[in-house]
């Protein structure tokens, strides 16, 4: 298998133990992202693949990136045709969870991937906070759609799969936020008021999926990871991609506080901040699917240079301008005073000026 494929990353081999499945199936519903007694500092203690070296998400570094001209644009197959079926929408304690049908899938990887379903991270509100998973050179993003797919051609199904290392496919879109509304979006943002609370479902009209990507799926970094909700198993190929997409202030304030992430008869809590935060990259190597575009980095001595050459320059532009105003204005009282005399030793006033001789 070819490392640009990205199931057999260098220096790591991802491992799932059976313990780890049995623990994950038991506890899976009591872990928290940031309350609780099992909050994400503690998850390895009860979850062993969470303090693996695989870890995701990861925080992307795109200056240390390795370009893969292998790695082509991937084929999102069926996302468009939804059917007649509705589709249902589901609060798991964790997320709201959009399970998708079977002949949907993934092209453009090394075997058929089916999908399984969709769901989203976001934060809490608050201004700079984030709610990505993933991130950008330490930028994170105010939230993030996943895709998740199965391998089908090996395993027959999702929860054998997930224990495998080449079992999981997953998209990641990065979710900025912009003045107008995602159309796509509502189409799951419209019923969360429905499923307030954790357990409840609801029955929703089925939709185009694939709008809810990027329009370029060609660029994207590509690395082995896992699952970042326990049990973590490495089990993950991600295709995080660098376009983002764009909902509107008011879509993003819905997503962010209509959840409860307790039951209805519990006292409330509502689902905020339900992103892993990033993970040792340790020794794998990140992919990407473009050349890195060449830009100068430059130091903090050599931004001051600049600044400080810019600012010398305009002060010597200044000095110019003002010694070429002075000069004109100089020159100008003295070409006044040359007139004025011509003027009177020609038109003097009283004076009678000498006849013109006659002509010889």
């Amino acid at each position: 298998m070819r490392t640009a494929i990205g199931f057999l990353a260098k220096g790591v081999r991802p491992k799932i133990t059976k313990s780890a499945y049995a623990a994950g199936r038991v506890l899976s519903s009591k872990y928290r992202f940031s309350r609780g007694s099992v909050g994400q500092s503690k998850w390895a203690d009860y979850f062993p693949d969470c303090g693996g070296k695989a870890q995701s998400p990861v925080d992307v570094a795109t200056v240390q990136t390795q370009y893969d001209p292998s790695l082509g644009p991937l084929t999102p197959l069926g996302y468009s045709q939804h059917g007649n079926k509705p589709f249902s929408l589901y609060n798991n304690g964790h997320t709201v969870v959009v399970p998708l049908p079977s002949w949907m899938g993934l092209g453009g990887l090394p075997w058929q991937f089916t999908a399984v379903q969709m769901h989203l991270h976001w934060g809490n509100g608050a201004p700079e906070a984030g709610g990505s998973e993933h991130t950008i050179n330490g930028q994170s993003s105010a939230a993030e759609l996943h895709v998740v797919h199965y391998n089908s051609d090996l395993y027959p199904n999702m929860s054998v799969a997930m224990t495998q290392q080449d079992g999981l496919a997953v998209l990641g879109v990065l979710i900025e936020t912009g003045e107008e509304a995602n159309q796509a979006f509502w189409n799951i943002l419209n019923y969360l008021g429905r499923i307030r609370h954790a357990g409840q479902s609801v029955s929703i009209p089925a939709f185009d999926v694939q709008a809810l990507l990027p329009s370029d799926l060609g660029r994207y970094y590509r690395y082995n990871g896992s699952l970042t909700t326990p049990p973590c198993f490495q089990s993950v190929l991600w295709t995080l991609f660098t376009e983002t997409v764009k909902i509107s202030h008011t879509q993003l304030m819905k997503l962010e506080t209509v959840l409860y992430a307790s039951k209805e008869d519990a006292d409330r809590v509502v689902m905020q901040d339900n992103y892993r935060t990033p993970q040792p990259l340790n020794d794998r190597t990140i992919l990407s699917s473009f050349p890195l575009e060449s830009v100068k980095v430059y130091t903090a001595g050599e931004i001051t240079a600049i600044v400080i050459g810019a600012l010398c320059g305009c002060v010597g532009v200044a000095v110019i301008i003002r010694f070429i105003v002075k000069t004109i204005r100089t020159m100008e009282p003295g070409k006044e005073l040359k007139q004025d005399v011509a003027l009177n030793t020609t038109t003097e006033p009283g004076k009678k000026e000498d006849p013109v001789p006659p002509s010889v």
